[in-house]
Order: structure tokens, then sequence, then C-alpha cells
């Protein structure tokens, strides 16, 4: 693939000037990152069966209950024997018949065997397992066409893993095959942290739900849905909350209902204007403010703090703003309150412009954009023209988003970038 020197007219609508006054006391994003992350906890532990627990993140170390193997068993169907009796065209008597889960009480003596399926216990006096294929059996005797080895086809006692032994750590996300696991180490309950109540409530008087009758400069609220679909993937209880109108009242009974969240996240209302009251109703209710406006782009207005010791976090009204908010901020605090171990800084991995930019502002920038792969296996990230943070059909064609520093200069196609890729 060759990368296409063309120039890509970035286009923000009602973007804020370059030098708007009070934009030096924006916060950097790493800062905010960081500030939002720094006082959260796990939430509290629950215990949930065996059968419930995929998903979900072990809260503390887990332990077999038993070996696994918890005996010594036969690795294939064939006769268990003396590997000193073996040798090509021996001839050995057949004193017993142990399928699994039925072991045998006999002991095998010289020039004896004992007839084995998969799984069988391996009886007393035995070392290994003659495979059938390298039998010939007539009636109780079978003549052997191979020599056998000790401890051929044995699995031993604690192959796998040991009674007692640590099957699974503690901040693990459990997918099914440790499912697997912690149910052949015998785990009927599994500790695991609580998945974490996050409350969405939409803000604006023009706000509707998808499939209202709805007025000519009405907005269907989809910010609320993406962002429900986007953390209950990631495994939180996610609340969409009816959405609340531009006034203090509204607002305030909005609030009053959020006390048993473990995380309430606002869509809209966190800006400078005059309908714009989250930030002043939620302080009358107690917040406490921990920044507000960061340096980047979409997101500016991103608010942070805590209501009655409950993280709250303010975001964008625009869909796509609000999206990128999450991907950075948001998710993070999730992982972090689901008790997984969060990154200092954000993940993000190679690629190269599939277009040239030009000089950013003092904002680091969001950029959506396709993914490519050259056929030396680059990858190439080619950013939209239309950068619009009300655009979601832009977002939802988007595979990733270039990250470009504050004051970063204009780039060329071809030059190295930073993209963190979308879910």
């Amino acid at each position: 693939m060759r990368i296409q020197r063309q120039k890509v007219k970035l286009s923000y609508i009602n973007m804020a000037p370059r030098t708007p006054k009070g934009d030096e006391f924006m916060l950097d994003v790493a800062t905010a990152r960081a500030r939002i992350l720094e006082n959260l906890l796990p939430c509290g532990q629950e215990t949930v069966a065996l059968s419930a627990a995929c998903g979900r993140i072990l809260a503390q170390d887990v332990h077999a209950r038993r070996a696994n193997p918890p005996v010594c068993v036969s690795a294939m169907d064939g006769y268990a024997v003396r590997a000193a009796d073996t040798r090509p065209g021996a001839v050995l008597q057949i004193i017993d018949e142990a399928p699994a889960g039925r072991p045998s009480a006999r002991t095998v003596a010289a020039g004896e065997c004992i007839r084995l399926f998969t799984g069988s216990q391996i009886p007393a006096g035995a070392d290994a397992i003659i495979i059938q294929e390298n039998t010939q059996r007539a009636g109780q005797q079978i003549t052997l066409t191979q020599a056998a080895t000790a401890g051929q086809f044995i699995r031993r006692q604690g192959q796998d893993f040991a009674q007692g032994a640590v099957l699974l750590s503690a901040g693990s996300r459990l997918g099914p095959r440790d499912i697997g696991l912690a149910a052949a180490g015998g785990l009927v309950w599994l500790p695991v942290f609580r998945r974490p109540r996050v409350g969405i409530l939409a803000t604006g008087d023009e706000i509707l739900l998808p499939g209202d009758t709805a007025p000519p400069d009405g907005i269907f609220n989809s910010a609320s849905f993406m962002l429900a679909a986007l953390l209950g993937q990631n495994g939180a209880d996610s609340i969409v909350l009816p959405v609340a109108r531009d006034n203090a009242t509204s607002l305030s009974n909005a609030f009053a209902h959020t006390r048993d969240l473990d995380m309430l996240i606002t869509i809209g209302g966190a800006s400078v204007g005059a309908y714009d009251l989250v930030r002043p109703t939620l302080e009358k209710a107690g917040l406490v403010q921990n920044f507000w406006k960061i340096a980047m782009r979409p997101g500016k207005p991103l608010m942070s703090g805590t209501l009655h010791g409950m993280p709250v976090l303010g975001l964008p009204g625009n869909p796509v703003a609000a999206l990128v908010c999450s991907l950075v901020f948001v998710l993070p605090a999730l992982h972090k309150l689901m008790g997984i171990a969060v990154a200092d800084t954000m993940q993000t991995q190679s690629a190269l412009l599939g277009a040239d930019v030009p000089e950013n502002d003092q904002r680091q920038d969001f950029l959506r954009a396709t993914l490519q792969t050259t056929q030396e296996g680059q990858l190439v990230a080619t950013p939209f023209g239309p950068q619009d943070s009300a655009q979601l059909n832009i977002l939802s064609k988007s595979q990733a988003l270039i990250i470009r520093p504050p004051h970063d200069p204009a780039q060329k196609a071809g030059t190295a970038c930073q993209i963190m890729p979308l879910p």
C-alpha cells in the first residue's frame, strides 16, 4: 500500500478560538486522568457461583481444593503393565478390567496386566501403559508388539496442579478457560469484586428518547445508550437515568436519586452557557470539585469531582466528545472500581499517518480515523476531514483515534503517530 500525500482539511464546527480566555487553567490530559484515578478504590467484594463468574474480576487468589489429576491415571486406552515385563512377543495375562471411575483392587504382578481406559486409575504394581494398538488379544491374554518404558502414558497425580496450588490470582478477569480451571480445582464459589453501578444522566431540554415524537429541534439521546453499551461491555451495571431538564429543580431531583451508585456520569450542561447548570447544581448538592476543563479536543468541558464520596464525571454533551472522554477517562475509572490494575498512561500503538495534518494548537487532539495495513505490515491511520464532535456517522466508521500532542507541528503523510484503536 502506498501512502498518499494528500492533505486532509480538518474541520471543527463551533471550534473554540486558538487562545480562548481562561484556557490557561485547562489541565493536560495525563494530569486529568491521574487525578480522576488517584483516589478511586475497588467496589466491595461478593461471592458468586462458578457458573456466574465469567467476566468478573477475581478479588482474592483461589487455591485448588484437590490435585489434578487426583490420582495417577491412564492417558490412553490400553493395559496397565510392569515395564520390566514388556518386550516384543511377550505374553501377559489379563487379571481385571477397570473403566474410569471404577478402580481395580488387584495388584499387577510379574506376567500380568489390567485392562484400562483413558482416565482409569493406575492399579498397584503397574508403572506403564501399553496402548491397545500395540497388543494382540486372544481371550484373557495379550501378546505385545512393542516394549514400554516406565511412566509411559501415565498422567501423574498433580501433573496439572497440586492440591492447594494458586489456580487464579486476584485481579484476573475470569474467562471461560479460567472457569474451567477453577472447576477442575473443585471450586464452587468464587470471590469477585462487585460490578460497579454506574448511572448515566443526560441533561438538556432538547434531549428525547429514541422513538419519541420529536419537535423540529429535538435530539435523540444517543450518548446515554452508547455509553451504557460501552460500560456494560466492560463489566459495569449501567443505568440510563431519566433525562434531566435545564433547570435547577429537575437537576436537583435527579441528583437526589443517585446515592446508591458507585459512579455518576452526566452528559451535557457542564460548559459555560446560561443553561449549563450541572456544575452549579451539583455544587449545591455537595459536589467537591476535582477539576473542570481540560486541554483536549473533543472534550474540553470535562468535569471531575465527588458527590458524598461518589465519583462524578461530567462529560460534554456532544456524543462523539462523550465517547472519546469515556475511552480516555471513564473506562480507566471503571476498571479501577472493578479491581483491575490500571496503567499510569493511556495504552496506544504506533502507526503512520495516511494524510497530511496541519499544526495543532494547545489542546491534545483525538482525530477519528480509518486503519489500513500496508503490504509490509505497517498500520496506516487516515483521519477523516470532518471532525465535528456531533457526527456519529463518522465515529461509527472510525477504527481508531489518532492522538496528537499539544502544539504538534504540521505533519506529512507517512510520519509516525500514536493511535488508540476503537473497541
